[in-house]
């Protein structure tokens, strides 16, 4: 299911637990499944927990907890834009909205040419740099007015 690549990354996680607890390396093996396929299908969540010897449906749980991981395919590029109370006090909603017009799609939705997908975020941890979204869950990208919005945009394009 995995490239030898991404098992040797995922064993390297696993190496950070003591021996009984290698299910402790849940999120990043389920974040490596990702990189490599773009977004977690049931069989690599069901892959990942049988690699670290739990059970599926709680590898599931984690999958479904946290907003990082795709269960369904997306774009190149998965823009995420917070909203929550500090970043809708200091712009996000706007943010989004503005996204929203320029890319013609809502959150959950991606653009016709597949490039981008626009989902709505919990919080990121940096309120001070709001409003505040994250591409492809590495990259920050604060103080998100139409401006810089608008230079994400054209480089993502």
């Amino acid at each position: 299911m995995l490239s030898s690549q991404s098992i040797a990354r995922i064993d390297r996680e696993i190496a950070k637990y003591p021996a009984d607890q290698k299910q402790s390396a849940v999120m990043a093996a389920l974040a490596i499944a990702q990189e490599e396929l773009g977004w977690l299908p049931g069989e690599a969540i069901e892959f990942v927990a049988g690699y670290l010897a739990m059970p599926p449906i709680a590898a599931l749980e984690v999958a479904t907890f946290y907003n990082m991981y795709d269960l369904k395919p997306v774009g190149k590029y998965k823009i995420s834009v917070c909203t929550n109370l500090p970043c809708m006090l200091s712009g996000g909603v706007d943010a989004g909205e503005y996204l929203k017009k320029k890319l013609g799609i809502g959150y959950n939705e991606t653009t016709a040419d597949g490039l981008i997908t626009l989902k709505e975020g919990e919080c990121m941890g940096a309120c001070g740099d709001a409003p505040v979204m994250i591409v492809n869950n590495r990259r920050m990208c604060s103080w998100m007015d139409p401006e810089q919005i608008d230079k994400l945009l054209a480089e993502l394009k």
